[in-house]
Formats: structure tokens, C-alpha cells, sequence
């Protein structure tokens, strides 16, 4: 189950020129199409946004507070970002770190980020 809960994960990870190129990468190796099923003439259409759970999440950090060296850290560490670019970052919150992560990497995240002095919400 690890290793399928792995795979759904890195698709999930990719871009859509990425997916698309996987698509076809599993249809050429296959001999498979990978089409949208059709649905029946005359059927509701069902409420899908209502129902579906959030999977995306958006880290914000809220303020720098008192130790911004710690911070810039935190951030410079967490989002790859260099030094200048991380320090901007910091000093323009309250600003968004990280979009379109995981619920348990947006935790951690936020942890990291509040053990360094900051302030940060989960969105």
C-alpha cells in the first residue's frame, strides 16, 4: 500500500506537460488509450464541488515575528529560494510560502516556520 500511496503522490507532483507526457509514455508501453469515460445522455450532473474534500493547501506566512534571521532560514530551506529572494519574502508578509502542497507537508511546513518565530497560516 506504501508504494501505491508513494505513486499517488508523485503524479500528483507533476506538471501537466509531465502528466501528459506519463499519459502517453503508459499508452505507447501498453497498448492503451487513456480516455475520459462518457457519460450517459439524460444523467444528473452530480454536486462534485460540495463533496470533495480539500487536497491542496496553501502555507502563509503571516508575520516574521522577532527572529526574522530564523525565518528567512525556515523559508530560504523549505522553498529552495536563495538568500535575497527568501529575505523578500519574509520582510513582504504576509505572504504565501508554499501553494498547492499537502496536508501533512503544509503541517510540517508550519511547524518548521513557527519553530523559527513566525507566524503562519494554513489556507
Amino acid at each position: 500500500m506504501a508504494v501505491v500511496e508513494e505513486l499517488v503522490e508523485k503524479i500528483g507532483s507533476l506538471t501537466l506537460l509531465e502528466a501528459s507526457e506519463l499519459k502517453k509514455a503508459l499508452e505507447d508501453k501498453f497498448g492503451v488509450t487513456a480516455s475520459a469515460p462518457m457519460m450517459m445522455a439524460g444523467a444528473p450532473a452530480a454536486p462534485v464541488a460540495a463533496a470533495e474534500e480539500k487536497t491542496e493547501f496553501t502555507v502563509v506566512l503571516a508575520e516574521a515575528g522577532t527572529q526574522k534571521i530564523n525565518v528567512i532560514k525556515a523559508v530560504k530551506n523549505a522553498t529552495g529560494l536563495g538568500l535575497t529572494e527568501a529575505k523578500a519574502l519574509v520582510e513582504s508578509a504576509p505572504k504565501p510560502v508554499k501553494e498547492g502542497i499537502s496536508k501533512a507537508d503544509a503541517d510540517k511546513l508550519k511547524a518548521d516556520l513557527e519553530a523559527a518565530g513566525a507566524k503562519v497560516e494554513i489556507k
